[in-house]
């Protein structure tokens, strides 16, 4: 089935998805607040909070998004990133992620992700999609997301470690 709309149209409003659809569900939260009695008043508020709420995530997730069109696919299940490319590529488990690194060193610049005893995996920042590692780096413990946003706008031309885990201490005792 073909669109009625130009593709670069289709490109926009699919980046602004997020925000748009915070919009309508605060505009009808709005609506029903102001207009309406009794329960739907206070059902009304509700759809204007949530709509606030997504679109303050939708605003981090377009801060988020880059430019697609790069070498190589990336693909998150089940706690795995995988990129596949041409002449690189690499799996990384995320309970084995110890280090999260923007490296804009590189051309095109990449996130490093470094695991214990295997190779880097590199992921061009504008690697097909780049933009579900968002909601897999935000899962990480500790991991500041506005400080990750801040870091991805700043092009400076060095390496910026975004996250690292925390090590155990010595004097601890495991079973396992």
């Amino acid at each position: 089935m073909t669109s009625f709309l130009r593709p670069e149209a289709q490109r926009q409003l699919n980046r602004y998805r997020d925000l748009i659809i915070a919009a309508l569900v605060g505009a009808i939260g709005l609506y029903w607040a102001l207009t309406t009695f009794g329960l739907m008043v206070w059902v009304g508020w509700l759809l204007v909070v949530v709509g606030s709420a997504f679109a303050a995530s939708g605003v981090q997730r377009l801060r988020f998004k880059t430019e697609a069109g790069g070498i190589g696919i990336v693909t998150v299940k089940e706690g795995q990133i995988t990129y596949l490319a041409p002449f690189d590529g690499g799996v990384v488990a995320l309970s084995d992620l110890d280090v999260l690194i923007l490296d804009y060193a590189q051309d095109p610049p990449r996130w490093v992700l470094k695991q214990l005893g295997q190779a880097d995996v590199h992921i061009p920042l504008n690697a097909e999609g780049t933009t579900k590692l968002f909601d897999v780096f935000a899962a990480l413990p500790g991991l500041q997301t506005g400080e990750m946003l801040s870091a991805l706008e700043k092009n400076n031309g060095h390496s910026i470690v975004i996250w690292q885990r925390d090590k155990a201490p010595e004097n601890v005792v495991r079973l396992h």
